[in-house]
């Protein structure tokens, strides 16, 4: 696969509209691509993947993942989100930066492996759907029939360098509870005076354990709703936590201990997206590390968090660039995220 057949299918996988839970035309298009390469894929809902030619099952073997939904468009767009531009070697387009940029270029490099014989691993592509929502319809889908992942190359932007920790998400809503009254008479009990000590709570708390890579537990409340009339004392206040959970912690851990410094109502809408980490010595790492790539802790989700497999979150692109209106990336940008992994899998499964 040429670097630019790579850059030709991103710019029509932007013409196609694939919102998360909408990604059907995407999948086609990713379906078609690998056919023309006489590449047998398969499909389940808007799952695609892949196996190399030599696929021998008593080898170990390494996911390339990244997916090919994108958020709603940010409102501030100027140009069209789905048509794509060339322009100051700048690709603009929805979900050209996240993650098609990382999506083409893993396909790129899957294909440039797919032919040969005698790899040490078995490689494995996926193009995955619903992780801007960490769907339940997305990667967590599949993964019962991808076999045996013995580790995992994620695919998002990430300027080309190592993300070894990625931090994981708790979001959660919160309810406070009064007693309806006249705002004219000294009656009933204000849900929205009930909330704030918990409110400044999750202002002020601190966890103890900093990680050196993703820092500190940070948690944010994000969303607040009370009242109906001006007159009306309100009976219910609640509101909504965005918590990111450094890997020191567990998502119980953190859930825990705020049921139980809070007054008010806590629930978590899921448990599932997790923190994680993949160890330095890792032969992953390693390699990257080989080509002058450097690591950093990512405060960003991923369907890393869904992987239960040691993971390495790496592309082409800048998260800074993810949902920014006329989101773009540049073409130099695919070009070298093509050549590092392929250098990078080469110095791990070529014998």
């Amino acid at each position: 696969m040429q670097n630019e057949e790579a850059i030709e299918l991103l710019k029509e996988l932007i013409s196609i509209p694939s919102l998360s839970g909408e990604e059907k035309g995407t999948g086609d298009a990713i379906q078609t691509f690998l056919g023309r390469k006489d590449i047998e894929s398969q499909r389940s809902l808007n799952n695609v993947w892949a196996v190399n030619k030599h696929y021998d099952q008593g080898k170990p073997t390494i996911l390339l993942n990244s997916h090919h939904d994108t958020v709603k468009p940010n409102k501030s767009y100027t140009r069209n989100p789905n048509e794509p531009a060339v322009e100051d070697g700048k690709l603009y387009g929805l979900g050209s930066n996240d993650a098609g940029g990382a999506l083409v270029s893993l396909l790129a490099a899957f294909i440039h492996f797919y032919p040969q014989q005698n790899l040490k691993y078995n490689i494995l592509f996926a193009a995955t759907a619903e992780e801007e929502i960490s769907g339940r319809n997305g990667i967590s889908a599949i993964l019962p029939r991808l076999g045996k992942i013995d580790f995992a190359l994620v695919g998002e932007p990430t300027l080309m360098q190592m993300a070894i920790a990625e931090k994981g998400v708790l979001v959660l809503d919160c309810i406070a509870r009064g007693r309806a009254g006249h705002a004219a008479r000294d009656e009933g009990i204000n849900a929205i005076y009930k909330a704030l000590p918990d409110i400044e709570w999750f202002r002020n708390f601190r966890f103890t354990k900093v990680s050196e890579l993703l820092g500190s537990v940070k948690m944010t409340v994000t969303v607040i709703n009370a009242g109906t009339l001006h007159n009306v004392v309100p009976d219910i206040c609640t509101f909504t936590v965005d918590v990111r959970v450094n890997e020191l912690y567990s998502n119980e851990e953190i859930f825990e201990t705020i049921k139980k410094s809070v007054a008010c109502e806590v629930k978590a809408r899921s448990l599932r997206l997790r923190s994680s980490f993949i160890p330095e010595d890792h032969l992953l790492v390693q390699a990257g590390k080989s080509l002058g790539l450097k690591i950093y802790g990512s405060p960003t989700i991923s369907d890393r968090a869904l992987i239960p497999v040691p993971c390495l979150k790496l592309g082409p692109g800048d998260s800074a660039r993810s949902h920014i209106a006329d989101e773009f990336i540049y073409l130099r940008e695919i070009n070298e995220g093509i050549a590092l992994y392929i250098k990078m899998l080469e110095k791990i499964i070529a014998e």
